[in-house]
């Protein structure tokens, strides 16, 4: 199994087959809008401004499970996202990325690419993970990471 097999949610709820997306790379990241790392929406958008048109797709996923960090509603999440930082690439529904409730494609991403110490558990906000065009999960980065490390890394799978 691979990320291409996986189906999110949008934030009106309806799904979104990734194998659907464009060929080419997927940056997926954990995100929230009271984070000290929100401001890596800039960063984020800059990767898929430069890259959108070349194969990339960068996802986002709203989490509330660190700090509450995000506890507002798809609405208010896609207001802030676009208003603070005109972020135009895929701001998913809100999922749950660790525990029991954790969803199936964050379940997938930390079993295949681990974090410190081979821990699976994601640490925080804006833990990001790059998939090939196939759909294998090739890195992970943590979340001090900021997006323009991770320009090398995109412009080899492209």
């Amino acid at each position: 199994m691979n990320v291409r097999d996986f189906t999110v949610k949008k934030p009106d709820g309806s799904a979104l087959p990734l194998a659907d997306l464009p060929e080419g790379p997927i940056l997926i990241v954990n995100t929230a809008s009271k984070c000290g790392f929100t401001p890596q929406y800039e960063g984020l958008e800059k990767l898929h401004e430069d890259y959108a048109d070349k194969g990339l797709t960068v996802l986002g996923f709203p989490c509330n499970q660190f700090g509450a960090q995000e506890p507002g509603d798809a609405a208010e999440i896609a207001n802030f996202c676009s208003l603070t930082y005109d972020v135009k690439f895929p701001v998913l529904a809100k999922v749950e990325v660790n525990g029991a409730g954790a969803d199936p494609l964050f379940q997938h991403l930390k079993k295949a690419k681990k974090g410190l110490l081979g821990s699976e558990a994601i640490k925080w906000n804006f833990t990001k993970f790059l998939v090939d065009k196939a759909g294998n999960v090739v890195k992970r980065y943590a979340p001090t990471d900021k997006p323009e490390a991770l320009a090398k890394d995109i412009e080899g799978l492209l």
